[in-house]
């Protein structure tokens, strides 16, 4: 998900101070960020984008290119 590590950058933030700042595992991070992990539970997603002063959406957009019912 390669919307959360650009919008990482852009707020000038590591992984480690991602992690320290809202209590995810840089691990967890890191797995997000490359692909590893692709269904992150919301709790894990809320946490990173309150922290990134986002919503959900916004960092973890719908991949599948269709429109939700």
């Amino acid at each position: 998900m390669k919307n959360l590590e650009t919008v990482r950058k852009r707020l000038k933030l590591s992984q480690k101070a991602l992690s320290e700042a809202s209590g995810v595992p840089q691990q967890t991070i890191s797995a997000i960020e490359t692909g590893q992990l692709k269904n992150p539970g919301i709790k894990t997603l809320r946490r990173l984008a309150a922290t990134l002063d986002s919503n959900v959406d916004d960092i973890f957009p719908d991949d599948d290119g269709g429109d939700e019912a």
